[in-house]
């Protein structure tokens, strides 16, 4: 007699929001790393008044970032395990590492900027460039060396981290430099030629990251079985408000006309466009990471 035995397996989540958190600040941290040294590493001078402003955030928010990722792991006095017990082939092994180094290097950088040593602020500005690339770039290669996760998979993946921290670190520079000059300056007036500038950056940045974004879809949608069923669950399934209405649409479709449109574009409209950005990140990141592993292994 034959019999079918059943069995009522769960899924284990391997990672979750504190990971999508994570993520998102190690990304805003670094973009703001990047539109700092415009000023002090590449010389252009319009950019210097969010220079301090972009290398005090990088620093904060790194500091920030890690605490998510030790309440994620449940056992964080053993994080120094990830020192000593190394792994080359990882890139956790060599993120331990960054989240080590780039922070050291923004205090350096940042200490040189305030006491106004311009030399070595340039030097620590080229410095600290790759470490911020790194220090986020590793972490969309974690995700893409989960060779079992369709969304995950993919070469493009650390470039997709990338430019959605440029993206989010400049629309957190407009909005952060608007409430400082308005609120906490002694001229209470706002550059408009510096937000406007920052804008057109934004805006360039948000088409390359739209660009990526659309092709990965188009991979995902004429790849296997996985792949489809995946590009099917971010387009039509659960993840499709997420990432259709609240990511592209509001993120980054509208912030786009909002800041291309001169008709469209003030002072309130750019920091407007910011505010919807930085709010369509945290979500991009939420929707790869939890959307990734959305589908059951079988």
């Amino acid at each position: 007699m034959e019999s079918q035995v059943l069995y009522n397996t769960f899924q284990q989540e391997a990672f979750g929001i504190f990971i999508a958190i994570y993520f998102y600040l190690t990304g805003l941290s670094a973009g703001s790393f990047i539109l700092s040294t415009l000023a002090y590493g590449f010389g252009m001078e319009k950019f210097k008044p969010i220079g301090r402003i972009g290398v005090v955030l990088a620093t904060v928010l790194l500091v920030i970032a890690p605490l998510f990722l030790l309440f994620h792991i449940g056992m964080p006095l053993r994080a120094w395990h990830l020192f000593t017990y190394l792994n080359l082939s990882s890139p956790i092994t060599w993120g331990s590492f960054l989240l080590i180094l780039y922070p050291i290097n923004c205090l350096i950088y940042a200490y040189f900027m305030f006491t106004e040593k311009n030399k070595l602020t340039k030097i620590f500005a080229f410095i600290g460039l790759p470490l911020a690339i790194l220090v986020h770039g590793y972490t969309g290669f974690i995700l893409a060396f989960g060779k079992a996760r369709a969304l995950w998979n993919t070469a493009l993946m650390p470039i997709l981290f990338l430019a959605s921290a440029i993206v989010s670190g400049i629309a957190l520079m407009i909005l952060v430099y608007s409430i400082k000059e308005r609120f906490f300056s002694k001229s209470k007036s706002i550059n408009r030629d510096l937000v406007f500038s920052m804008g057109k950056l934004l805006a360039w940045a948000i088409v390359f990251d739209l660009f990526l974004v659309g092709c990965d879809l188009i991979v995902l949608s004429i790849s296997h079985a996985d792949a489809q069923a995946v590009a099917h669950l971010i387009l039509f399934g659960k993840f499709s408000f997420l990432f259709l209405l609240v990511e592209n649409f509001l993120g980054k479709i509208v912030p786009l006309f909002l800041l291309l449109i001169p008709r469209f574009r003030t002072l309130t409209t750019v920091i407007i466009a910011s505010i919807l950005v930085i709010i369509g990140i945290f979500f991009m990141r939420y929707v790869v990471v939890l959307g990734g592993e959305f589908i059951p292994l079988i």
